[in-house]
């Protein structure tokens, strides 16, 4: 691939050749060690180009620059942006940095691509469901091609905070509840957006947010507290974050919350303590949004400089948008307040990853990449795929499902069906609604002999007229199709809801196209987990589509008719009510565990203690069998492993996928834990009447425990459980003895 203005960066080397009369610096040798590279660039530095180096500053969220940032990169005091990007405002920001400041030291750019940059695919929570974690890498090493045409190097993805509160808004941005699956998945979306080599053309920097805890946050409240115990700190809430370690992740971003009295950005235990001690992690931490300048209100610190001084002692490497390292650090430096120290081997760390990116060599990004990466068919084709499986059947009574193509008169009830924004979710990165394919248009090219009628419903402000004439075309269809759920606006960031239940009238609308005696089909379009209750209860069919993508639409509608299979299985709990919340599958017992025969036990007594639709949770329309579950060998020592095996069938006469997860339950220790944890899984397609025994293996890894004495496998019986959610399935035993 040819570099564009690659001739400016060469003439910018060549200024310093023997050629020239002067020695190359060894920073600017390409063939050196990133890290020789790095200390021989400190060295030359300033102290107040190295704060410059620890600086991101947002641009517009058009992608332009800002001003200021001109006058900065110049001066070598601008080490990176966010949301800056396309070649026009990429390229002349850059050019002030690599060709008219003192040491020529690049720009980083970064951007959140979440769940796509241009081509939109499943929101994260809704990409969990597929259980599928190379699909989920296919989709970010996508996006990551995406974002690179546009000259960024960097994405704020992925977020690995487990969350088991679906008031907290945030949680459409995760993989749900369960570390296990999130460990599987935070690994594969690393591998996605960074490939072997993040270095490489594209491929960009991921980062792990966010650092720690983030997840918990009280009452479900976006940026607020969280206590959390030392167990479900290392059991719950770092596994993800280990598992994005292991697979390489080079950046991490620190939380908003501050964690058991200690903001997150300031938290020098977790961050030089476990994250760079413990873990050896290598690359460069960076903070959220002005998040150094709220350890003031958090109370942690007196003012701008003792802000500073915390956080960047802590190992905050970066500061995002707020200036106190800049504007505060060159004094508290002088002061004896920070220490040198702790300065170079931040603007080390910054440095090396930048030479590592290879945007030293390659700082400008060819104009002309963005119109070839964009939206390719390769990439819709792939989006189309993400959010098929990301579909989740909840109730198919009767078998109403797949609708037949021949159908006649179909009635599309609901703003959502229409939506186009509403498609793609939030964090949209540049996504265009003009892309996306709603679901009305996806059912008229699936279904092109069926008659449609149409009418958007009953969101916030609807009046009684709205509501009459959608019920009354629905009256005349053969089946009516009710889209209900959140706008994209109703989840992700400082989105969070006390409620769960489907705003504006949309439950009234669903009440009265019940009485019209036709069969309904809800479509749920959402970010979090919702109350279904009376939708369960009152609907024969129910199809989770999260908010799906730019081909969202289609695939909910090739789904409905048929021309797909659903397959995809809930990565969350679903409650009855948000009175149950948190709910979650991997709880630990009570001494007095619900039983709905004797009062004094652990429910409630105006609601069932369980949920709607448990973790792990999926219909198909196909049917399978889980049997023949055998352990080998019964018994093993603590270092030992074991293998599960079990057969699994389709029983239907259609193809499908089904998603087989294998869970434990140490039933005695020194410590209580879940009743149930998930340990493995796999999503197979069989044939009608295939069957496949499949194979888990169980040793150290899964069977261990964060003890208050650390890591162990302690000796005992571990009940085996097998089937296609966290309820039920095949049982088995397992006894570890010394």
């Amino acid at each position: 691939m040819k570099n564009y203005m690659s001739s400016a960066a060469l003439i910018f080397l060549l200024a310093a050749s023997p050629a020239f009369g002067a020695e190359v610096p060894l920073y600017k040798d390409a063939k050196a060690a990133p890290a020789a590279r790095a200390a021989d660039l400190l060295g030359r530095m300033t102290v107040e180009e190295k704060f410059g180096q620890l600086q991101q500053l947002d641009g517009l969220w058009e992608g332009n620059y800002r001003e200021e940032h001109l006058a900065l990169a110049r001066e070598g005091r601008l080490g990176s942006t966010l949301n800056v990007r396309t070649a026009p405002f990429a390229n002349t920001l850059q050019k002030e940095a690599v060709e008219r400041s003192r040491l020529g030291i690049p720009v980083l750019f970064a951007f959140d691509v979440i769940h796509g940059y241009r081509t939109i695919f499943p929101v994260p929570l809704g990409e969990s469901a597929q259980w599928e974690p190379q699909l989920a890498e296919a989709a970010a090493s996508a996006a990551a091609e995406e974002a690179y045409s546009v000259g960024l190097k960097w994405t704020f993805a992925p977020m690995v905070d487990i969350a088991r509160d679906p008031r907290w808004g945030r949680i459409v941005e995760g993989s749900g509840e369960d570390a296990y699956l999130g460990s599987k998945l935070a690994a594969a979306r690393v591998r996605g957006f960074q490939g072997a080599d993040y270095g490489a053309p594209w491929k960009v920097m991921a980062c792990a947010k966010h650092w720690v805890g983030y997840g918990a946050a009280e009452a479900g409240r976006d940026y607020n507290s969280t206590d959390i115990s030392e167990s479900a700190l290392r059991n719950v809430y770092f596994p993800p974050f280990k598992a994005a370690v292991d697979a390489g992740v080079v950046t991490f971003m620190t939380a908003f919350n501050d964690l058991n009295g200690v903001p997150s950005t300031a938290n020098k235990r977790n961050i030089s303590g476990v994250l760079r001690g413990e873990w050896g992690f290598k690359g460069f931490v960076v903070s959220d949004y002005t998040s150094v300048k709220e350890l003031i209100l958090h109370g942690l610190a007196a003012d701008g400089e003792d802000a500073a001084v915390k956080a960047l002692s802590a190992g905050v490497d970066m500061e995002m948008v707020s200036t106190l390292y800049r504007e505060t650090g060159p004094a508290a430096l002088a002061a004896g307040k920070i220490s040198q120290a702790d300065l170079d081997a931040s603007v080390l760390r910054v440095l090396e990853l930048k030479f590592r990116a290879g945007i030293f060599e390659n700082p400008y990004i060819d104009p002309a990449l963005e119109a070839k990466t964009l939206k390719t068919p390769e990439k819709l084709a792939l989006a189309l795929n993400a959010a098929l499986n990301s579909m989740v059947l909840l109730k198919n009574e009767g078998a109403l499902l797949p609708l037949s193509p021949g159908i006649k008169k179909v009635a599309v009830i609901g703003a959502l069906a229409d939506s186009r924004a509403d498609m793609l979710g939030s964090w949209s990165a540049d996504g265009k609604p003009a892309d996306a394919v709603t679901l009305l248009e996806g059912i008229r090219a699936v279904a092109p002999g069926a008659s449609l009628v149409y009418s958007s419903g009953a969101f916030a402000g609807a009046a009684d007229k709205d509501l009459d004439r959608a019920v009354a075309e629905a009256a005349k269809a053969d089946v009516i199709i009710a889209a209900v759920g959140e706008t994209f606006d109703l989840s992700g960031e400082a989105a969070s809801r006390v409620s769960l239940a489907l705003p504006g009238r949309q439950l009234e609308l669903l009440e009265r196209l019940k009485k019209t005696d036709k069969p309904v089909v809800a479509v749920v379009f959402n970010g979090r987990p919702l109350e279904l209750g009376w939708l369960n209860d009152n609907l024969p069919a129910i199809l989770e589509a999260w908010q799906p993508g730019t081909q969202g639409g289609l695939a909910v509608a090739q789904t409905l008719f048929g021309l797909a299979n659903p397959g995809g299985k809930l990565p969350i709990t679903f409650p009855r009510s948000v009175g149950q919340v948190p709910i979650y599958y991997g709880h630990r017992n009570t001494g007095r565990p619900p039983d709905a025969k004797e009062k004094y036990t652990s429910k409630y007594i105006d609601s069932s203690f369980e949920p709607l639709y448990p973790f792990g949770y999926g219909l198909s329309y196909s049917s399978f069998s889980f049997s023949g579950l055998e352990v080998s060998p019964a018994v093993i020592a603590p270092g030992g492993k074991a293998q599960v095996s079990f057969e699994i069938k389709n029983i239907s006469r259609r193809a499908g996928s089904e998603v087989a997860q294998l869970y434990i339950r140490d039933e005695a220790g020194s410590e209580t834990r879940p009743v149930r944890e998930l340990k493995g899984f796999q999503r197979v397609t069989l044939a009608p009447g295939e069957a496949r025994r499949l194979i888990f293996e169980l040793g150290p890894e899964e069977l261990g425990w964060y003890y208050a004495g650390g890591y162990a496998v302690e000796p005992g019986r571990f009940k085996i459980y097998a089937g296609n959610s966290s309820a039920g399935g095949l049982e088995g035993v397992l006894e570890v003895k010394p």
